[in-house]
């Protein structure tokens, strides 16, 4: 049966994905915070219906954290959860992407709509600097940049050095950087079909300072929060 809730899940994801594609070009010339409440929906979409057709829920701890003026996010990255989820209790969010995204036909396209952060990958000092002049431009503007240090999705239990790129444009920029942590991994994994009913636990922790310190020291302090906080599966 779980296979089978599975399988609708997936379904409804992927004509979900082609209807919001189709019908975002209705406002393609719309300014940014239009654009951007028109496409939102279809995360929280995918989020209720996980839930309902799979018993995939959740719970957030530490929301009383989130700072009022403009931040960084730096969260761990288990999952495609997380990039609907955290729509849900941050907006509006630029996330960081491969430029080669963009090119992905409907999903690509649609995507580009937000204005995210693309960088292309492999492309050394150049993605650096893209890195850190779009990001900037975002936070200026007063959208949320989030990142994922670890550059990919990565499955619970496994550790990789975080990227340096996410604390550069923390060190140059200035802007306060929230760690958030959760275990999405386990209950929609990176590989795998099937969903897992459960209860996946995100957590948002204090503001970290950035003025006057260094990205490796920023990323360091991010990283044991994060770690420390992802907690064990909790499957039903």
């Amino acid at each position: 049966m779980q296979a089978f809730r599975s399988l609708l899940f997936s379904v409804s994801m992927i004509v979900s994905t082609i209807i919001v594609a189709v019908v975002s070009s209705l406002v393609l010339f719309f300014p940014f915070p239009v654009r951007y409440k028109f496409i939102r929906p279809y995360a929280l979409y995918n989020v209720w219906v996980l839930k309902v057709l799979c018993g995939v829920r959740y719970e957030v701890k530490g929301l009383e954290n989130v700072p009022k003026e403009n931040f960084i996010i730096f969260a761990n990255h288990q999952s495609t959860w997380e990039t609907f989820a955290l729509q849900l209790f941050f907006s509006p969010l630029s996330f960081v992407v491969k430029k080669e995204l963009l090119y992905v036909p409907l999903f690509g396209w649609a995507l580009s709509m937000l204005k995210p952060v693309a960088i292309k990958r492999g492309s050394g000092r150049a993605a650096l600097k893209q890195l850190i002049d779009q990001g900037i431009q975002r936070l200026k503007e007063n959208i949320i940049v989030i990142i994922f240090p670890e550059g990919t999705r990565i499955a619970p239990g496994t550790k990789v050095e975080y990227k340096r790129g996410g604390g550069i444009l923390a060190e140059k920029s200035g802007y306060p950087v929230v760690p958030v942590a959760h275990n999405a991994g386990y209950y929609w994994p990176k590989r795998g079909f099937m969903k897992k009913r459960g209860l996946i636990t995100i957590h948002i922790g204090k503001p970290i300072i950035t003025k006057g310190r260094k990205a490796k020291e920023i990323l360091n302090e991010a990283e044991a929060f994060i770690t420390s906080h992802i907690e064990p599966a909790h499957y039903e």
